[in-house]
């Protein structure tokens, strides 16, 4: 198994007892995974650029390792953000809803056609 280099020597001095629900060390790397679909007429160039827009404030949230957005063939979004731990994924998440930066890339996303959830990352290659 590989483990991410800044994620190693924490991982050996995590205090046993620290456990999610499902039996994973509290400090497990979590992928947030968020699919959704824009709203009606928004073209990729214009939503790639709102998401463009995230990077600055997303990048300065303590945890944050690295992000992905993917399309499907049938329009189907998904928004994949690497995160060090589920603790510091909910509190970034809850500071880039009051985010002015993230104002224009939410207005294009169809809210009812949200979904997220966090796992945990396990096993990873490059």
């Amino acid at each position: 198994m590989r483990l991410l280099p800044a994620l190693a020597l924490t991982r050996l001095l995590a205090p046993a007892d620290l456990a999610r629900a499902d039996g994973t060390p509290a400090d497990t790397p979590v992928m947030e995974i968020v699919t959704f679909r824009l709203i009606a007429n928004t073209s990729d160039t214009a939503f790639l650029a709102a998401a463009h827009g995230t990077e600055v404030p997303l990048r300065a949230q303590p945890g944050f390792l690295g992000r992905s957005l993917t399309r499907s063939a049938v329009g189907l979004w998904t928004d994949h953000v690497l995160w060090f731990s589920l603790e510091t994924a909910t509190t970034a998440a809850k500071a880039m809803m009051a985010e002015p930066a993230f104002a224009p890339f939410m207005a294009l996303i169809d809210g009812p056609t949200v979904t997220m959830r966090h796992d945990a990352l396990l096993w990873q290659m490059d």
